[in-house]
């Protein structure tokens, strides 16, 4: 029988999109702390997040939340 391996890191980034999509930033980041994921690089993971946003995409979802 063969398993797949999932990546760390990528799995957390997943985590935190779908964490992101369906709860307010506020509850997202009293988790995030909770859990402790706020150890490592924060630039790099907003990078990562933020790749594809804009300053009028993200003011757009901010507006219709």
């Amino acid at each position: 029988m063969k398993i797949k391996v999932i990546d760390e890191q990528q799995n957390l980034q997943e985590v935190m999109q779908v964490l992101l999509t369906h709860l307010e930033p506020s509850k997202v980041m009293k988790f995030w702390a909770a859990c402790k994921l706020g150890e490592g690089d924060y630039l790099e993971l907003k990078e990562k997040l933020f790749a594809e946003e804009t300053v009028a995409s993200l003011y757009a979802k901010v507006k219709e939340y």
